[in-house]
């Protein structure tokens, strides 16, 4: 009898409810710490909470990593249930939350495979949805592993700031280079490097009325590949305002190359680090 597969991953991949039931994923909750007080994302804490007491106080709430110690207490369960299990990870330069996710995997005599994105948010949820089709077309773990680590490079993920504030806040963005942007009204995009752990890169700055600069960048986006994989898209966003949301996901339907598409909230982990009104259009290439 062929061993059950089950896919995990952490709850920055940013599907959201209705996806994790249809692909039968289980996620895992990391650490947001308010107040000297920690938090399960998603769980206990949303981002609009997170936002409201960064508001407040102008101290920005933080995130902590899942420790080994929480990633074996995770896994042991679905192994004791009998199956083997391909655990899909934040990007190993974003967090230390890969290399736990690692050493609790190595725990469990081949039974666990822990993949490292080099990704976040969806760019990642894009890799845990092949994981479940391979999963569903009878692959092992061991072999949806190895053709994951194939993907990594074949998942882009970006995503355009309103403001810097955030990122500065949170380490990733000096304030020379936040005030600069600021009062010149530009709205960076950040590209993540697939190829290099998750490491973010600014790609091209735009300027002009938030909603406009949304759609070029969508725009700008897709041409930079030829060979998309049309099976679905994101949207991902922290919190965008429902106008820009609304107008990204027409200007995309209209193009007609995606099967689906896919509105998903970004969780508090990725929340707290780029801000209210981020958007993404998160794919895959052949």
């Amino acid at each position: 009898m062929d061993q059950k597969v089950v896919i995990t991953a952490d709850i920055t991949c940013d599907l959201n409810k209705p996806l994790e039931e249809r692909y039968g994923i289980v996620v895992m909750p990391l650490h947001i710490v308010i107040g000297g007080k920690s938090y399960e994302d998603w769980v206990n804490i949303t981002p609009e909470e997170l936002y409201e007491r960064f508001y407040e106080t102008k101290e920005l709430p933080h995130t902590t990593a899942v420790s080994v110690g929480e990633y074996i207490e995770f896994f042991k369960p679905l192994v004791e249930e009998g199956y083997d299990v391909v655990h899909i990870s934040l990007g190993s330069k974003l967090s230390v939350t890969h290399q736990s996710s690692k050493l609790a995997a190595a725990e469990f005599d081949g039974r666990v495979y822990s993949v490292d994105s080099n990704n976040l948010s969806s760019g990642s949820g894009l890799l845990v949805i092949k994981a479940a089709e391979m999963r569903d077309q009878g692959m092992s773990a061991k072999e949806i592993y190895d053709a994951l680590n194939g993907m990594i490079r074949k998942s882009h993920a970006s995503f355009v700031v309103e403001r810097l504030d955030f990122l500065h806040a949170g380490g990733r963005c000096s304030m020379i280079a936040m005030l600069g942007a600021n009062a010149l009204g530009l709205r960076p995009s950040i590209e993540v490097q697939n190829d290099n752990g998750g490491a973010m890169v600014v790609g091209k700055k735009y300027r002009g009325k938030y909603g406009k600069v949304l759609l070029q960048y969508m725009e700008d986006t897709l041409k930079k590949y030829d060979d998309i994989d049309t099976d679905r898209v994101f949207i991902t966003h922290a919190g965008a305002n429902q106008e820009y949301v609304d107008a990204v996901y027409e200007a995309l339907k209209a193009k007609n190359i995606f099967k689906e598409i896919h509105v998903t909230r970004a969780s508090c982990t990725i929340s707290s680090h780029c801000g209210p009104n981020t958007l993404g259009v998160l794919f895959m290439t052949k």
